[in-house]
């Protein structure tokens, strides 16, 4: 049974915690080519692949809590402890600033011609925002995988 969700864990980090990352990323790419429409549907996709995300991490406790008794796993293990921080900051960042920023950027188109001061603001947070938020995703992968 531990297989088996360790395996649900790692399936949902690849194809539900990976798109968190990577869909702003390509809603930076739809607002530099003024398509609007698409970054409001990748704003859509981001809270959506971002609150599914909570499966990912509730699995994580899961395969926490079937770990070996040998391996001596527990939450307050360091680099499951900071790994937890790391995620909950992601998660948080991508709901607070990062899906909010790329809605403000659907709204208000960009560009000399608009005179919008609020959009290049909104680019520069959809921009930092995902980055950090990807930073500390991989932060995660890395403590998962190396397990210091």
């Amino acid at each position: 049974m531990d297989t088996l969700f360790t395996v649900l864990h790692v399936v949902g980090a690849v194809f539900i915690v990976g798109p968190m990352a990577i869909l702003p990323m390509t809603a930076m790419r739809a607002l530099r080519s003024e398509n609007y429409a698409q970054v409001a549907t990748l704003a859509k996709s981001t809270a959506v692949f971002s609150y599914l995300s909570l499966i990912v991490f509730v699995l994580g406790f899961a395969v926490l809590g079937m770990s070996a008794p040998k391996d001596n796993l527990s939450f307050t293990t360091p680099w499951i402890l900071i790994s937890v921080i790391a995620y909950a900051v992601a998660i948080v960042l991508s709901l607070v600033v990062v899906v909010p920023a790329m809605r403000r950027a659907a709204e208000a188109p960009a560009g000399p011609s608009s005179g919008s001061p609020a959009a290049p603001r909104s680019n520069a947070a959809v921009s930092a925002g995902s980055g950090v938020v990807s930073l500390l995703l991989l932060l995660v992968v890395v403590l998962m995988v190396w397990k210091p």
